[in-house]
């Protein structure tokens, strides 16, 4: 688990990052700096870069110029699962990728790595739903196993894309406090949503216009 005392303030920093897409420039020189132990919400209107500086943080985008600092592990829970509706996982197949990207693809899961599958799967209220297909779930209930997945991952770094949209108000008010209970034990989570309640949550806001970052506060 992360440890309050050995977490930098800064989990992430980024610099001057620029990317580009063809003749199209995705983020123009954007700086950001990801502070441990605090909820971080990207926002800005459709077409501003969000989801690309997410995928940047996580180490999933390159960029065409800029300097990425990452300290720690990185869980990164995307808006939609790509996982094909015919295959057949359950709910607990799918919270338990996370603890194999903890421990490595080829070893095979110990006690306290199940425990945290558990566990996660608890934090989320789907330990009921382990053995059901995940394809079979509702939209919130699959967010949630996605989330249990990211916490599955025990990281230092929790990046999420638009986590309670087209959600009912229950899954999306326990998300809001998982990733609360998250922050306060000293985990960096950074979010996109245009969610008032989850840009409420939030000690840091960073807004993108156009690719480019227009404030941050806090």
């Amino acid at each position: 688990m992360p440890d309050h005392a050995l977490l930098h303030d800064a989990t992430a920093t980024l610099a001057d990052v620029h990317v580009s897409f063809g003749e199209r420039a995705a983020l123009v020189g954007v700086d950001a700096r990801i502070r441990a132990g605090a909820i971080t919400v990207i926002t800005g209107p459709n077409g501003a870069g969000k989801s690309t500086l997410l995928e940047v943080l996580g180490g999933t985008r390159a960029m065409t110029s800029g300097g990425r600092d990452v300290r720690g592990t990185v869980a990164f829970v995307p808006q939609r699962a790509a996982i094909p509706a015919g295959l057949p996982v359950s709910v607990r197949d799918v919270v338990s990728v996370g603890a194999w990207g903890r421990l490595g693809l080829w070893r095979r899961m110990d006690a306290a790595a199940r425990e945290l599958v558990e566990r996660s799967m608890d934090r989320l209220d789907i330990r009921s739903l382990a053995r059901e297909p995940f394809a079979a779930l509702s939209g919130g209930q699959q967010q949630r196993t996605l989330l249990a997945q990211g916490l599955a991952r025990d990281a230092d770094l929790l990046l999420l894309d638009e986590p309670t949209t087209g959600l009912d108000a229950p899954s999306a008010l326990r998300i809001r406090l998982v990733l609360r209970e998250e922050s306060a034990r000293g985990v960096a989570i950074v979010c996109v949503s245009h969610d008032p309640a989850v840009i409420g949550d939030a000690e840091h806001t960073i807004r993108l216009v156009d690719g480019r970052r227009t404030a941050q506060s806090g």
